[in-house]
């Protein structure tokens, strides 16, 4: 898939040749920036994942009568505090169980080519694990899916799969009644436990004096669970970067930097300060912070021009000059050459005071993000944490259109290419995000099913299909894309249908699911492209004993056997090679010969291919194939065959 993208140049302010035909010159910057974001949170239910969570994995309290419940009645729903890891114990009691049958997959949150989002039986198969994540649902979805439980776990029970279910703590006052004997409350794990597990897992283990001072304890009676394994990750690499004879102590130190609560020293500061210039540098070194002193300048002078801030009348050179106003605002130039303030935590401190009490210019924030992210002479690493700030800013206040809206902005015809990795970097914070992560994945079905979303943004959402939503949401990164391909041409079209063929091919579950959908395609007639991939998706021996995938295979085949011969003469050869095997001959005929569903010209364009595929190569098991293959097509019309037909 990636080779056809072309090639990443990294600071190229201009247009670059880097071969024939497009040019996207950043699309490895965003592909990078992806796979590192995904490496830095493995909570996707992707094996190599939970595997990951596994090693790591302290029980919480209430995990055994979780695991018992689980095992007796094939549903667990979860309750528990925010931050004590609710997720993280469903899916590692789903992983504990057998995996010799099915497959462990989250069922779908939005309204994907359906119009319910009630659940459906059609997402179980036998041997399952399923989750169902609504710890951040709306009432009307909670009642909804209440509703639809019990003829649900009717469904689990017959096929033999289990189901686990994150509840809403902020919604316990509409918990039917019925359903509270499968509840079991899941108390937070010792945070210490949890830090040390996960450190010795990464080759570090301090004393124990070492993990009793007053920063670390107090960071961990507060922090999430998943903001446990984040210090651990900030531990590591510091550890990677610091000279030899720095130990555990300096690294904890660094990682807590950032930990530091500057709240209401930064509330006093601005109260006190009340000059506007004043205030939007600091907001420019709170947001571009560790960047050079002409970025924040820029950045500065961009958001007073946002706010229609007037000028200061007096001339420049009777003005302070950027160092005067740096040490102004306790910010200096470090030796490396870049701005950072002098007390540590102050610049999140500085941006969560911004977005949390002007409320009334968060619109403008947006505008002026923008505007500073044009700036194409801003390094990747520096738009990179430059994008992550202001995309926890937009998440914790709500305003995930934010988020949306600058993507969109960034992939217009018009836009510099060097905005396609952080285009890509907005939706996957946004995708990750437990409150908002529905909400982009709704917004994505949008576009991936409008004709007119742009080719800028369509060549994003593959890469983001396909690198994070599909570690977390296979299913829904799986439709995303069919929709993807079937609407997108050129270079970005055959990156969207390389994606979806991947990923269909990575599982089972998905390949089933990707063939009923081509399958619903092709009968509609309404999608060319559905029969070309197809073509290319459809093995003739894989999962071929289940009915379900011969019925699908069938349906496919009759849709592409009344095209032109030329259109599938080829794949047909490769189905007719398989059935060479006599392990394989019955079924895989079987599907060819009723795809003709008794159509004498379409049986007749069938033998007659698999006549010039004997011939081509003479052998007596090509004669035994199609000599099988005529007696079904007969069997299928009604007609009696005889021996010597052939």
């Amino acid at each position: 898939m990636t080779e056809a993208f072309g090639s990443y140049v990294h600071e190229a302010h201009g247009s670059v040749n880097s071969g024939d035909g497009p040019q996207f010159n950043f699309y490895y910057a965003a592909q990078a920036r992806l796979r590192e974001q995904a490496s830095r949170r493995p909570r996707a239910v992707a094996k190599e994942d939970r595997d990951h969570l596994a090693a790591r994995f302290v029980p919480p309290r209430g995990m055994r009568h979780a695991r018992n419940r689980l095992e007796e009645t094939h549903t667990v729903l979860l309750d528990g505090l925010p931050g004590s890891g609710r997720r993280t114990a469903a899916l590692m009691l789903l992983h504990d169980l057998s995996d010799t049958r099915g497959s462990l997959h989250e069922l779908p949150d939005t309204s994907d080519d359906t119009a319910t989002l009630a659940l459906d039986t059609q997402d179980i198969g036998d041997g399952d694990r399923l989750l169902l994540d609504l710890s951040e649902v709306d009432e009307s979805r909670y009642i909804a899916v209440q509703s639809a439980l019990s003829d649900f776990r009717d469904s689990l029970v017959r096929h033999g799969a289990h189901l686990a279910v994150v509840l809403p703590h902020h919604l316990g006052y509409l918990l039917r009644g019925e359903l509270k004997r499968l509840t079991v409350e899941i108390g937070r794990p010792s945070a210490q436990r949890v830090l040390i597990t996960h450190l010795r897992h990464e080759g570090i283990e301090p004393p124990q004096s070492e993990l009793g001072g007053t920063p670390l304890t107090s960071y961990l009676s507060q922090a999430p669970m998943r903001d446990i394994a984040g210090l651990v990750d900030r531990i590591r690499r510091c550890r990677d970067v610091s000279p030899a004879d720095r130990g555990f102590s300096h690294w904890l130190t660094e990682s807590l930097v950032d930990q530091h609560d500057q709240t209401a020293r930064v509330a006093a500061d601005l109260t006190s300060q009340r000059d506007g210039r004043r205030r939007a540098l600091l907001l420019s070194v709170a947001l571009f912070h560790g960047t050079a002193p002409g970025t924040v300048l820029r950045g500065a002078n961009a958001l007073l021009g946002i706010l229609s801030h007037p000028p200061d009348p007096l001339p420049r050179l009777d003005r302070a000059d950027l160092h005067a106003e740096l040490s102004d605002i306790g910010a200096e130039v470090k030796p490396d050459g870049r701005v950072r303030f002098r007390i540590v935590g102050y610049d999140r401190a500085v941006r969560d005071h911004f977005w949390t009490f002007l409320p009334d210019i968060r619109r403008q924030l947006r505008d002026w993000f923008d505007v500073c992210l044009a700036e194409p002479s801003l390094a990747q690493s520096d738009r990179k944490e430059a994008v992550a700030r202001f995309a926890a800013q937009s998440l914790r206040t709500a305003r995930p259109e934010d988020l949306s809206w600058l993507a969109h902005r960034w992939t217009a015809d018009k836009a510099p290419a060097h905005l396609v990795p952080d285009a890509a970097q907005v939706l996957a914070l946004g995708l990750d995000d437990e409150q908002h992560g529905r909400y982009f994945r709704q917004q994505i079905y949008d576009w991936s099913t409008s004709t007119e979303t742009g080719i800028g943004l369509r060549r994003v959402l593959v890469l983001v299909c396909s690198t994070t939503m599909a570690r977390s949401h296979p299913d829904q990164a799986l439709v995303r894309l069919h929709h993807l391909a079937r609407r997108t041409y050129g270079v970005v079209g055959a990156g969207a249908r390389q994606a979806l063929l991947d990923l269909a091919r990575s599982d089972h579950r998905l390949y089933r699911r990707m063939l009923d959908r081509l399958g619903a395609g092709i009968a509609q007639g309404q999608w060319g492209e559905d029969r070309a991939l197809f073509l290319e998706l459809a093995d003739p021996v894989r999962l071929v004993g289940y009915r379900s995938v011969r019925d699908s295979l069938i349906i496919c085949w009759n849709g592409v056997l009344r095209r032109p011969v030329e259109s599938w003469a080829t794949p047909l050869a490769r189905w007719l090679t398989a059935s060479e095997d006599v392990r394989h001959r019955d079924l895989v005929l079987r599907v060819l010969s009723a795809a003709c569903d008794t159509d004498v010209r379409v049986s007749g364009c069938l033998y007659r291919a698999a006549l010039q595929w004997q011939h081509s190569d003479p052998s007596v098991s090509r004669a035994e194939t199609v000599s099988v293959l005529l007696r079904k097509i007969d069997t299928a019309q009604g007609i009696e065959s005889y021996p010597l037909a052939v």
